[in-house]
């Protein structure tokens, strides 16, 4: 499974309808409204690269409102709760 992660500007008019949209499209996970650089941060999901192009560059993209994308591909995903499975000894409290 590949991990993007989509830092999405858009039309500060429309960020509620942006986000909605591009949460309803398949391989997109999650969608956040954040505060800094981006108006939203999408995570996309999919099995193969190239579906990374249909995804983002086809649909997000062109969701109307969205003014630009900039894409993250993650190498590894590290989580607090992979890390407490990774040394868990099995042990009883």
């Amino acid at each position: 499974m590949l991990t993007a992660i989509v830092l999405i500007d858009t039309d500060a008019a429309r960020i509620p309808e942006a986000a909605a949209a591009i949460a309803e499209v398949p391989g997109v996970s999650e969608v956040y409204s954040v505060t800094g650089g981006a108006d939203l941060i999408a995570l996309v999901r999919v099995r193969e690269h190239d579906e990374l192009a249909d995804v983002i560059a086809d649909q997000v993209s062109k969701v109307e409102g969205v003014v630009r994308t900039q894409t993250f591909i993650a190498f590894r995903t590290y989580s607090k709760h992979d890390l407490e499975q990774a040394f868990d000894l099995g042990l009883e409290d």
